[in-house]
């Protein structure tokens, strides 16, 4: 089974390697695709609340938080306090912020890796300069679609969070998970800062990194012709348009690129709910970002994948339901 493993890795490298040879042009316009919303949007977006978050945990705010917010947390999550300053921060500085601040609460033991896996479920989001700003006012030419879009994504997260309490309730580690640490190590805001810059820069070049790779895969796909096939098959399977249904099946990989690939359409209800799916979905580029970022706390992420999923679905028919009242 071992070497089975290992030849379809070497199979899929060689591909790849050809692949790159044979797409070289698609492959410079991807990346400089993928670096130009690095530049425009995700370092912008990203690292100032990188930075934040950072200094926020090592000064010990997050137990501050977590005395207070402990109840309702508890009520509505079925998980402790200190979850409460990843859940902020995850809807306010974008993907991947809300996992490294769950990894970041895991790794100075103020929650259990268990507890750290259930908050990944619903804490890892995308932020508000990414929804507004780039699908709504870039895309749709509309603030009030953004606006809309972002209202569904938070509400959709905190209906995944409801949806999944029961577990944490069931669950004895949660009652002992619930009594937070009364001393934490923390340090000075002047000690914390460069560590914060330093160890922030880090995760996000590794972001854009992951950016980057998926848009040029994106680019490959369709320069060998198996994005427009498949995209063909899915409009006819699903009755969607040919662009919405490519918008969906690059959102599979790459939020950016399949939030892009709405550009120029209006904000109809099918197209809001598209984005709204590609937007809580966060594509494969976003889990394997959680991936990275949870990995020295060793956070199984397998509540994250689904917690994505249902937050996807549930932020689109929250879109839908808007659509209808608005």
């Amino acid at each position: 089974m071992e070497k089975i493993r290992k030849a379809i890795s070497y199979l899929f490298l060689i591909i790849a390697f050809a692949a790159l040879l044979l797409c070289s042009g698609e492959v410079l316009d991807s990346a400089k695709r993928g670096l130009s919303l690095c530049a425009k949007i995700i370092v912008p977006s990203l690292l100032p609340f990188f930075i934040l978050s950072s200094l926020i945990g090592d000064v010990g705010l997050p137990t501050y938080l977590g005395n207070i917010c402990a109840p309702l947390m508890s009520r509505l999550f079925g998980v402790s306090g200190a979850g409460a300053a990843a859940f902020i921060l995850g809807v306010t500085g974008g993907y991947p912020l809300g996992a490294s601040v769950v990894s970041g609460l895991v790794a100075r033991k103020e929650i259990c890796r268990e507890e750290g896996a259930r908050l990944l479920a619903f804490c890892n989001n995308s932020g508000p300069a990414f929804i507004i700003g780039a699908a709504g006012i870039g895309v749709f030419q509309s603030s009030g679609a953004g606006l809309m879009l972002y209202a569904a994504h938070v509400l959709a997260a905190a209906t995944v969070g409801v949806l999944l309490s029961g577990e944490g309730r069931a669950r004895k580690d949660s009652r002992a998970a619930a009594r937070l640490p009364v001393h934490i190590k923390t340090v000075s805001l002047a000690e914390a800062l460069p560590n914060a810059v330093r160890t922030s820069v880090a995760s996000v070049l590794s972001i854009c990194g992951f950016v980057v790779t998926f848009t040029v895969c994106v680019g490959v796909l369709d320069a060998a012709g198996i994005f427009p096939q498949i995209t063909g098959e899915l409009a006819r399977f699903s009755g969607l348009g040919l662009r919405v249904s490519r918008a969906l099946l690059t959102g599979l990989l790459e939020i950016g690129s399949g939030i892009g690939s709405l550009e120029g359409l209006s904000p109809t209800p099918v197209n809001l709910a598209a984005a709204a799916f590609i937007l809580g979905w966060g594509g494969l580029s976003v889990h394997f970002q959680t991936i990275a970022v949870t990995a020295e706390a060793k956070i199984n992420i397998a509540r994250h994948t689904a917690g994505r999923f249902l937050s996807g679905l549930i932020s689109a028919i929250y879109v839908l339901g808007l659509c209808l009242v608005f």
